[in-house]
């Protein structure tokens, strides 16, 4: 399958209105998955407030002073996103250390995660020194582009 092929695969997708679609066959295995248009949804709750949604098995952390602008430390910090689409993954290896945890001291150039795109495994790099005050996803979980990975103080 070439890259015209699957060029004419998305613009199907998009005049049909569909997000996902896997063609597998004689050594071809093709998945396209499209995210949600978050305009549309917005427009289509009518612009309900929403509240963050919060993971059910959030580790419980321990109470962080509020700054003077109301903000906890966590919040206050400065944020590292994804640089890509892909899985998030806190280790280079299931039975490896994660690279780095809550309260750990980071400089510039350490890799702090792996995001797995289309079976290439890249290293995601500190662009910041500091203190990392929240990790922003959960390992093994789709990111996109500019989602929050981390938080540093």
């Amino acid at each position: 399958m070439d890259l015209e092929e699957i060029r004419k695969i998305v613009e199907l997708m998009e005049e049909h209105g569909l997000s996902l679609f896997h063609l597998e066959q004689e050594g071809v295995n093709v998945k396209l998955k499209k995210a949600p248009d978050i305009e549309a949804v917005r427009e289509a709750l009518g612009g309900l407030a929403m509240a963050p949604a919060v993971p059910a098995a959030a580790p419980a952390s321990p109470s962080v002073p509020a700054s003077e602008g109301g903000e906890t430390a966590a919040e206050s910090g400065k944020v590292i996103e994804s640089p890509m689409v892909g899985t998030f993954y806190r280790k280079a290896a299931p039975e490896a250390e994660d690279f780095v945890k809550v309260g750990d001291q980071i400089s510039e150039g350490q890799t702090l995660c792996i995001i797995e795109a289309m079976k290439v495994m890249n290293e995601i790099k500190a662009e910041i020194s500091g203190t990392i005050a929240e990790i922003c996803v959960e390992d093994t979980s789709p990111v996109q582009y500019g989602d929050a990975l981390f938080r540093v103080t």
